[in-house]
């Protein structure tokens, strides 16, 4: 009866081995749960990301430009340099060395205006003692002539040798001819004078200052120190384009042709204005004819020397300077 009870107790189980086996399987089981929540939200997280940042507005770059509308006639572009029709460096016909100067940069003059003035302390001297050399051919003139008349009276009669009227004759024609060379001295010295006064020969705007008082000024600046010209002035209202065409394209420009003129230092202004002349010559060099463009309206901003660029537009066609619009230039997508 008792090996009948051993052999049935050590047929029972074992339950505290099984229940720690079975707490390891759950915790295992757990690990593995939360791994998986949290590779799911990774994902889903990811997902996410990558829509927002896919959902973007795409952006595409553009060029502003202004533009008129006679750009749309335009045949021919090309580019040149405001001048001014009438400029002149003025200078002395006579040297010496300036002593006086009225004008600066900038400044405007008049015709007949007396801009600077040399030294006269010579040729003032010249001019005085030819004045002076002009009244004592005067003088000996009533002596000479009262002299001749008496002579040609006495003659007649007989009561003097014929040829001490020669010499009467020959003394008043020679105080006569002395006065006249008197006369053209005096003229002489008198230019010498005005020729140390430098006049603007026209109305017009002081560009350039080549001389300053005390230099010396002469007519050909022989010397290193001298000066030829003592400013440089330009009417400005004569101001036009110079522009270089080149000889292939010179069959699209004619005489009066309408043209839009922009200048460099202003590109959003645009200028309207009209072939005036073309040079009937070629530039071997550079293989282009210079055309010359005159503004029909412009503004105290345009100054010689500038940049411009013309644009020639198609026969019928007028410039617009005030219309001018903004347009965006968009580039092919690649």
């Amino acid at each position: 009866m008792a090996s009948t009870d051993s052999d049935l107790s050590s047929l029972r189980i074992d339950r505290s081995s099984r229940g720690e086996q079975s707490s390891r399987k759950q915790r295992s089981g757990g690990r593995w749960i939360v791994w998986t929540i949290v590779i799911v939200v990774l994902l889903a997280s990811a997902l996410l990301l990558k829509n927002w940042f896919s959902s973007g507005v795409e952006v595409q770059l553009a060029t502003a430009t202004l533009t008129s509308p006679s750009q749309a006639n335009a045949v021919l572009t090309a580019s040149g340099y405001v001048v001014a029709r009438r400029k002149a460096a003025v200078a002395s016909k006579g040297t010496g060395t300036l002593v006086f100067l009225a004008v600066e940069e900038g400044d405007r003059v008049k015709k007949g205006q007396i801009i600077a003035r040399l030294d006269d302390s010579d040729v003032a001297a010249s001019l005085r003692r030819a004045r002076e050399n002009l009244r004592v051919a005067e003088a000996d003139l009533d002596d000479a002539k009262i002299n001749f008349e008496r002579m040609q009276k006495l003659v007649g009669t007989r009561a003097i040798a014929q040829a001490n009227y020669d010499a009467a004759d020959a003394r008043y024609k020679r105080v006569l001819a002395t006065i006249e060379a008197a006369k053209f001295a005096v003229q002489e010295a008198e230019v010498a004078v005005e020729n140390t006064r430098i006049i603007a020969p026209f109305d017009g705007t002081v560009l350039k200052k080549n001389a300053d008082v005390g230099e010396i000024v002469a007519p050909l600046a022989g010397a290193v120190s001298s000066r030829a010209a003592v400013v440089t002035i330009a009417d400005m209202s004569s101001l036009e384009v110079d522009a270089d065409v080149s000889e292939a394209n010179i069959t699209r420009v004619s005489g009066n042709q309408n043209c839009e003129i922009t200048l460099d230092a202003y590109p959003q202004q645009r200028y309207p204005g009209y072939v005036s002349n073309i040079v009937p010559t070629a530039d071997r060099a550079k293989a282009t004819v210079m055309v010359k463009i005159k503004f029909k309206q412009y503004d105290q901003r345009v100054l010689p020397e500038m940049g411009a660029k013309i644009t020639f537009l198609a026969a019928g066609a007028s410039a617009d300077a005030t219309n001018v619009k903004p347009v965006l230039t968009v580039p092919p997508r690649r």
